[in-house]
């Protein structure tokens, strides 16, 4: 069995490998702390081993509530510059980083984004989804070249994601970002962090030790796809891409999502079948502007024009035809 004292000791110390002072680095970190009491649970039966784990992830929504008004500053701030033409940039690397392009890849069918309005960046590039590239995660100028391939610009908000919160990659993001005046935004789960101190929001949800020793994909993933769904989704929610809970924005792009627009639309106007057929068919499928041709009585392309004087948002264009 191995001891709290033996996984710690001579951490800082010369080492053969040369790791040292990066072990006693790591040894300071919540998220890689070693915990004694499940030194032996592997020799525990299957469900006492689930029971534990669903138990530790209870902990983690508390976590992130701690830190709502931070999340509510990041939010707001980042709606600001998406409203003028800013885009969401994920940077991380391993977990943190396909998090990132897991939330990025979800905007365009849920609220019809553009692919480039809301983008994921990983270290070492598409095939680190699926794949780890060595070494690739210790490289702030690879962090910074994958940002200058984007044509930063100071509208843009930049996120970097890492459960350690000294990944490289991520540090890396967030201070060339911060050069060339994008917002930014460091998530970690570790307090007094390197990437909370470089970025404008510093985002730090500290969930605890890990239940398998350094872990960071079990409470510390789960934690930051929790404020990336928060970040994601309010952001889009301030821009107008939804109509109270309904996705007005959704891309019906195949058979679910195009009965899924029916009951946008049947749930928002009340309207008969017949009725949002016609609506969507004069509206080229969008349902935002099929809701205003109901609600508010008017054609396809008055509909689309009050919703580009509205800036997509349908509650404002709605308000226009009622003061006409």
């Amino acid at each position: 069995m191995t001891s709290t004292t033996d996984a710690n000791a001579d951490a800082g110390a010369s080492t053969p490998d040369g790791y040292g002072e990066l072990r006693a680095q790591l040894a300071t970190l919540t998220t890689e702390a070693f915990r004694p009491e499940f030194a032996e649970i592997d020799q525990l039966p299957t469900r006492e081993i689930a029971r534990i784990m669903n138990g530790e992830d209870t902990t983690v929504p508390a976590a992130v509530a701690e830190k709502l008004p931070q999340i509510a500053a990041a939010i707001d701030a980042t709606a600001e510059r998406m409203a003028r033409g800013g885009r969401l940039i994920y940077a991380g690397a391993g977990t943190a980083g396909r998090l990132g392009v897991l939330d990025a890849s979800e905007c365009p069918p849920t609220f019809n984004t553009d692919p480039s309005e809301v983008v994921g960046l990983i270290a070492g590039g598409p095939s680190a989804m699926v794949k780890a590239v060595e070494g690739a995660e210790d490289s702030k100028e690879l962090a910074a070249a994958d940002l200058d391939g984007l044509d930063l610009t100071a509208d843009d908000t930049v996120v970097g994601i890492s459960a350690s919160g000294r990944t490289p990659y991520a540090v890396g993001a967030v201070e060339h970002a911060r050069t060339k005046g994008a917002l930014t935004i460091g998530l970690s789960c570790n307090a007094d962090s390197a990437l909370a101190e470089a970025a404008e929001h510093g985002l730090e949800i500290v969930v605890g030790p890990e239940l398998l020793t350094g872990s960071t994909r079990l409470k510390a993933g789960t934690a930051q796809k929790l404020v990336l769904n928060m970040l994601s989704t309010i952001t889009m929610i301030r821009l107008g891409k939804t109509y109270g809970n309904l996705m007005v924005d959704v891309r019906a792009s195949n058979e679910k999502l195009r009965a899924r627009s029916r009951r946008i639309v049947s749930l928002a106007t009340g309207a008969c079948d017949q009725e949002i057929e016609a609506a969507l068919a004069a509206t080229d499928g969008e349902v935002k502007d099929a809701i205003l041709t109901i609600l508010g009585g008017v054609d396809g392309p008055t509909a689309a024009t009050l919703l580009a004087e509205s800036h997509g948002h349908l509650r404002a264009a709605l308000a226009a035809v009622r003061t006409t």
